[in-house]
């Protein structure tokens, strides 16, 4: 794996801060070396994401970085999601810096650098390259629906939530992770930038794509995963929320896997949709209706995105769901999923004569 350090200036642990948060939870793709933040350096990144240390520093600056390791990593991963798709004016400054130490620049925004006159001229100098991870595929390559998603046998399970970065990846690669421990073969299906990082070999990123490709893509990505990994279930990562008035991706994402159930994640505490304070959040009811009447699955377990809670309260609240609408719900990061696990097992047959005896 390439060693990377990921920027996430002010948002590390913070909703704008998902990519380098999913990174440093997980990464197949990229050795992860250190997170470049100035409001938590000199901590540990693992211990104040997750309370839990795994031995990746947080860093002031990008010269501190490169300092504290004693070399000059290969790559440089821009690990903020904000709303605003563009880099300002310090933050350029920050990833020429790091092409001129010689490290090769990982873009996840809709703003492509390989685009850019500036950006190509000091890679060209400094022998670096850029990638924009988000950078949707040439138009001839790109899929139509084809409709053969309706062939496929095995379980296809969304993660849906009602919300934005409310943790939809992270219970996805949780669930992914607890399959395989009871000796299933899932795939991991992703749909946003941090997915395609952390070394998903399926996916593409939905919202970057026209309206008239992006069920097709999604539908030719689990098409894929079936044909060359033959797996047992299809887990796939969901965007946004179906009810959110300002993203679509969530309505491409139901129609190209037409899910055979769907897992939906949820914040509690959150009265408000992020970064759309005038908009309060729906209830979990509300949005089971909607999802269930717009496509024909039901949703079969609830998760919980544990932000500004107590424990007491998670458990509290887990109760009180699991008894008003009858399904397991779990808050993944502080129990797992083990519940879900038993409910897909349940809920198709063909999981549990796939299990292997490990």
């Amino acid at each position: 794996m390439l060693k990377a350090l990921v920027y996430c200036e002010n948002e590390f642990t913070k909703i704008d801060g998902k990519v380098a948060n999913g990174l440093v939870r997980q990464s197949e793709k990229y050795e992860i070396v250190g997170i470049i933040d100035s409001a938590h350096a000199g901590l540990d990144a693992g211990e104040i994401l997750d309370g839990k240390k795994n031995g990746i520093p947080i860093f002031s600056s990008t010269v501190k970085a490169v300092d504290g390791l004693g070399y000059v990593p290969e790559c440089f991963i821009y690990g903020i999601a904000p709303l605003s798709s563009f880099l300002d004016k310090d933050q350029r400054q920050t990833l020429i810096l790091a092409m001129t130490l010689g490290m090769n620049i990982i873009n996840g925004l809709p703003e492509y650098l390989t685009e850019d006159k500036e950006f190509i001229k000091i890679a060209a100098i400094n022998g670096v390259k850029i990638l924009d991870v988000r950078k949707p595929p040439n138009r001839k390559e790109l899929h139509n629906f084809t409709g053969k998603i309706k062939n496929v046998k095995i379980p296809v399970i969304a993660v849906m939530g009602t919300d934005c970065a409310v943790g939809k990846r992270t219970t996805a690669l949780l669930l992914v992770n607890a399959l395989k421990k009871e000796g299933l073969k899932p795939v991991f299906v992703t749909t946003g930038q941090t997915g395609i990082l952390q070394g998903s070999r399926y996916g593409v990123a939905v919202d970057v794509l026209t309206s008239g490709y992006a069920s097709g893509e999604v539908e030719n990505a689990i098409l894929n995963a079936c044909e060359r990994e033959n797996p047992d279930i299809i887990v796939v990562e969901g965007q946004g929320a179906l009810s959110h008035p300002a993203f679509t991706s969530s309505v491409a994402i139901l129609k190209g896997a037409m899910p055979s159930g769907i897992i939906l994640q949820h914040p509690p505490k959150r009265i408000n949709h992020c970064d759309y304070p005038d908009f309060p959040m729906p209830s979990l009811k509300s949005e089971i209706e909607l999802i269930e009447s717009f496509i024909k699955t039901r949703v079969i377990a609830i998760t919980l995105n544990h932000e500004e809670m107590t424990d007491a309260e998670v458990d509290i609240i887990q109760l009180e769901y699991e008894l008003r609408y009858e399904i397991p719900t779990t808050d993944p990061l502080k129990y797992g999923c083990d519940k879900i696990v038993e409910k897909l097992i349940q809920d198709f047959p063909s999981l549990n004569k796939q299990k292997v005896i490990l």
